[in-house]
């Protein structure tokens, strides 16, 4: 494989990422309506509660394509073939015994499938149709889909995102249209479940011309994967990091519903909804350099690595900072536009929501290193994550809604934001954690001037007339502040931050680019 450059591979996964995700944006917004008035709700929330019960059965996966995936940053950047087919024979091994497991617990499930589904008004053939297509398409991943790791890893993951969306926008367009003529439920499960097979025949022929060498022996599986012990090592510390995290995430929304009213679920919803399309975009933007971040950490260089770090640091915390500080300066006028004024929750809330987003979004930054580095030891972290579910039930027993959202808080940034850098410096970087401290204590400093001087600015300016109260109003008011606290935060960072210019060269200066590859 030829060495490409890594900035050029980040900038064709980025732009992919965010493209895709405005056309998901676009078409999901048209097509909802379409599914609901001719579908209906009942049937769409019986494909999301299939989808949701697969999603348990998916634990099987036990972290195995993240262990491969650290295994494969090595190999790559040797452009070892022999090694990288035997990895991936190993991975299509043990995908293959995931898929067979994932096989007999779903059809074993689907014998409960009258008692979960007791109170639907559909015919039993719907509901298994559902399932059974959903089950179908999860399993294509695992039998024939799995090489596409290797593309992700090679830092082309640009190609699987643009196949996989490409594809999927055509069906649920295809979809659309015919329930509008059809109304027939299973014709909607049968295009989810065909769309899938001809996504998996594209991807691996794809595949084939982009390593024509990658000749895969899943028989000799077994074998290889006594050849590389450190592959079992990984996926049992991955597994338990992989629970730990999964556990925490689905209890957190169960304990809000037991301290509050289901209206106030609701009003909440609105919220997270909000964030949820903000973080996904960031996400579509910079997670694209965590196969990078691999790559760069297989050449061996600490010093080179540290400057990378720092620099990817400063750009997401700068990106984090400036949007989470939007939504809380504006999101209660967005909820009081949207849906209402009696969808708007006491500001403690929004201002608990915004901070809660920062921190998940600055988080991806020491996941990408750790993954880079293998740091999965501390497997003692998830269960504390598990442990800490205690604490937010005693928050939401004093403090309601926002003690639980406040203890939640608090459990991340003693054990996401406080030990795993610790743990990153200190393994990975091998440098003391004040030198992280000093980073992070740098980039607030910049946000917080920045974030005060855009307020005054704004006021003075713009906003002495009060809140808007439509949409025209408040999207000036919106572009006009962050444009503003964008700006400001990028102007003082730049002036104190080696790191934020360096970034930024490389994108300016076409040398910079030639020079990093």
């Amino acid at each position: 494989m030829a060495r490409e450059s890594r900035v050029k591979k980040t900038l064709l996964n980025a732009r992919m990422n965010t493209l895709c995700y405005l056309a998901a944006l676009v078409v999901t917004f048209f097509t909802r309506k379409i599914f609901l008035d001719n579908l209906g709700t009942d049937f769409l929330g019986l494909t999301t509660t299939t989808q949701s019960i697969l999603s348990f059965l998916n634990l099987a996966e036990l972290g195995i394509g993240s262990a491969i995936g650290c295994i494969l940053y090595k190999p790559i950047f040797d452009n070892d073939r022999i090694k990288i087919k035997e990895v991936i024979s190993v991975l299509g091994y043990l995908y293959r015994i995931v898929g067979l497991s994932i096989l007999g617990l779903g059809i074993l499930l689907s014998c409960f499938l009258p008692l979960i589904f007791a109170n639907t008004p559909f015919s039993w053939g719907i509901i298994y149709l559902a399932f059974y297509a959903s089950l179908g398409a999860s399993l294509i991943g695992y039998f024939v889909n799995y090489r596409a790791s290797l593309l992700f890893a090679d830092q082309r993951g640009y190609l699987v995102t643009g196949y996989f969306q490409f594809i999927g926008l055509v069906k649920t367009v295809l979809q659309a249209c015919l329930v509008i003529y059809y109304h027939s439920y299973a014709l909607f499960l049968i295009i989810e479940f065909i769309f899938g097979i001809i996504n998996s025949f594209i991807l691996n022929y794809k595949i084939n011309k982009v390593y024509p060498w990658l000749e895969t022996e899943i028989r000799n599986g077994k074998l290889l994967f006594k050849k590389y012990p450190e592959i079992g090592k990984y996926m049992k510390q991955l597994f338990v990091h992989q629970i730990g995290g999964f556990i925490h995430q689905q209890l957190m929304p169960l304990l809000i519903f037991a301290y509050v009213s289901l209206s106030t679920v609701t009003l909440y919803g609105n919220y997270t909804i909000l964030v949820t399309r903000i973080t996904s975009f960031i996400g579509g933007i910079l997670d694209s350099t965590g196969a990078s971040v691999g790559d760069l950490i297989a050449e061996d260089n600490q010093e080179k690595t540290y400057r990378i770090f720092k620099e990817l640091f400063s750009v997401r915390f700068l990106m984090a900072g400036v949007l989470s500080l939007c939504v809380w300066h504006l999101g209660d006028s967005f909820i009081e536009i949207w849906p209402g004024q009696q969808y708007v929750l006491p500001k403690i809330i929004l201002a608990l929501v915004s901070l809660n987003m920062f921190l998940g979004v600055l988080f991806s930054i020491y996941v990408q290193f750790m993954n880079g580095y293998k740091l999965f030891a501390d497997t003692w972290v998830p269960m504390c994550r598990i442990g800490s579910i205690a604490v937010c039930v005693l928050g939401g027993y004093l403090c309601g809604m926002a003690g639980i959202l406040g203890a939640q808080i608090l459990v991340t940034i003693l054990l996401l934001h406080v030990w795993k850098p610790y743990y990153l410096f200190r393994k990975g970087f091998q440098r003391p954690f004040f030198k992280y401290l000093q980073i992070f204590a740098m980039n607030t400093a910049c946000l917080a001037i920045a974030y005060a001087v855009a307020v005054l600015f704004c006021k003075q300016i713009l906003f002495h007339a009060g809140p808007s109260s439509s949409w025209g109003g408040w999207l000036t008011k919106a572009v006009v502040f962050t444009s503003v606290l964008g700006v400001l935060s990028l102007i003082l960072s730049y002036a104190t931050q080696r790191s934020i210019r360096n970034f930024i060269c490389r994108f300016v200066n076409k040398r910079s680019l030639k020079n990093i590859s």
